[in-house]
């Protein structure tokens, strides 16, 4: 039987010494990774997810700049 997404993250956090995201943080990353995939390939969201937490920054602020790059795609293109 497959862990459930709380299951999955509660086991994982546990691992690596973090709390669970809540539910907005888990919304913003999830908006984040499709930024990511939509504005460029698919592979981009999990490496996006993972600079979040490299750059030390919140998952808003990442949301927040990935939206940027998309405007200024729509603007040059």
């Amino acid at each position: 039987m497959s862990l459930t997404k709380e299951e999955w993250f509660a086991s994982f956090c546990g691992q690596i010494g973090v709390d669970i995201p809540s539910e907005e943080e888990i919304e913003v990353l999830l908006s984040l990774a499709g930024s990511a995939a939509h504005a460029s390939e698919r592979t981009a969201a999990p490496i996006a997810c993972w600079l979040v937490g490299h750059a030390g920054i919140s998952p808003n602020q990442a949301l927040e700049a990935a939206l940027r790059i998309e405007e200024s795609q729509s603007e040059s293109g």
